[in-house]
């Protein structure tokens, strides 16, 4: 930027000197015209004299130099000075010499301008040479710059500011959005207004009132569920009860007994069915403090689950096997989690029920207890059928249920309760696994 303003300031005072040069000129060839007509003869002392007469006081310096460059006259301040030794250019005298302008600028802004003079035979027979002090342009640039370098500056604070304005009142309302999308997502329904006009209002009035009409159908649905759940369980108590009563007094027709027992099957499965249903609108309707939360020791609690399931698994030729502490290693008996028992309980022995139904005899499964500091880690491992990765995510959402399961009975509920009730004590669930080699569940859940 310096030098463009040197360059483009310099032009204007180049031609200035110019134009005062041409003025210059006029006023030489003046005196060379007049000395003529009165002499016939040039005499180039006399010339000389007059031309400084003249022009003396049109520069700070003002030189005449003969077509030898040999210096004839000198003019400081207005004054013709006889035996002056001034600072001469070479470069500026031959160029003029040749017939072009030249100059020359000091390190004190001492601007040095030559000309040349023709005479009657258009010979560049003198040259003439001022000099002018620039100082005066050097601080008119210096306070351009300043003011530039100082609208600059401020410039890029007022756009900066501006963008940090433009940007905030653009991505908040939108950070606001986005957070609300993604706690519906959760099914967390809040309330979503914006104090503006524009289409970041219309958008969010627009998702406020989705939001609304997804939590009333959310709300009808699970209210729905809960209502069939406790109509169909009274019924199907009947339906069992009579199955029973029929698989036990048919002792004849074996086929009667076949479907007997099947209808007998089908009540108990319904029966899980409509337990599972219950305890989700138990979670539904309950807030986090209705579970009756407790500091639990959870070495123990897994241990009663590993020892309730295990005849299950000893009838399928599967063994349980919780991992005991290391000696090193005996804290890990008293790691506890604020948790309740019998939830939490329930949690584990349906992951454990999930690895006894989808692993073959014999076979092994394998409870593991680790903790940090601040978390504690329960780890299911069976070496079941497992679960294709695309599913992973998936088989932890209601009713949905992986594509090789239907080896085992179930209803697709299961996972989704461990979910929740995991979830509702503050911690998360992750799987693992590959089909054909088993499957790895981990609960982690805060510390007490």
């Amino acid at each position: 930027m310096n030098k463009a303003i040197d360059y483009y300031s310099f032009i204007t005072i180049e031609k200035q000197m110019m134009e005062k040069a041409d003025l210059s000129e006029l006023s030489f060839r003046e005196v060379l015209a007049q000395h003529r007509s009165s002499t016939g003869e040039p005499q180039t002392k006399e010339i000389v004299r007059l031309a400084l007469e003249k022009l003396k006081a049109s520069g700070k310096e003002v030189r005449i130099y003969d077509s030898s460059k040999q210096l004839l006259g000198l003019a400081v301040d207005g004054i013709i000075v006889n035996d002056g030794k001034p600072l001469i250019f070479d470069n500026n005298i031959e160029k003029a010499l040749s017939g072009s302008y030249a100059y020359t600028v000091t390190e004190d802004h001492l601007l040095y301008f030559a000309t040349p003079i023709q005479d009657q035979y258009y010979q560049n027979a003198y040259v003439y040479e001022f000099v002018e002090d620039i100082s005066y342009f050097y601080a008119i640039m210096d306070q351009i710059r300043y003011i530039l370098f100082a609208g600059a500056g401020g410039f890029i604070i007022l756009i900066t500011l501006s963008s940090l304005w433009i940007a905030r009142n653009t991505t908040k309302p939108i950070k606001l959005l986005l957070g609300a999308a993604q706690s519906f997502s959760r099914q967390e329904f809040r309330r979503v207004h914006l104090n503006r006009k524009d289409e970041l209002g219309m958008l969010a009035d627009g998702l406020d009132s989705m939001g609304r009409q997804l939590h009333d159908y959310i709300q009808y649905q699970k209210q729905f569920v809960s209502n069939v759940s406790h109509e169909l369980k009274t019924p199907l108590a009947a339906i069992r009860g009579f199955s029973q009563y029929l698989v036990e007094g048919e002792n004849e027709n074996k086929e009667l007994q076949k479907i007997y027992a099947h209808l007998l099957q089908e009540s108990d499965r319904l029966t899980r069915l409509i337990n599972e249903l219950l305890l989700l609108s138990r979670f539904d309707k309950a807030g986090s403090n209705d579970l009756e939360v407790r500091k639990t020791e959870m070495n123990g609690l897994i241990q009663q689950v590993a020892t309730s399931m295990g005849a299950k698994a000893k009838d399928k030729g599967i063994e349980i096997m919780f991992r005991e502490a290391e000696p090193e290693d005996k804290l890990l008996t008293r790691v506890h989690a604020n948790v309740n028992p019998m939830l939490m309980s329930h949690a584990i022995a349906n992951l454990v029920d999930n690895a006894i139904k989808y692993s073959g005899s014999p076979s092994l499964i394998e409870l593991k207890l680790t903790h940090t500091p601040n978390e504690v880690v329960i780890r299911i491992r069976d070496q079941g059928i497992g679960i294709a990765g695309d599913e992973l995510e998936r088989v932890q959402e209601r009713f949905y249920r992986a594509k090789n399961a239907s080896t085992a009975n179930g209803s697709g509920l299961g996972l989704s309760i461990c979910k929740e009730i995991v979830e509702r004590f503050n911690g998360y669930i992750d799987m693992e696994s590959q089909i054909g080699e088993g499957t790895t569940v981990t609960i982690v859940l805060p510390r007490a």
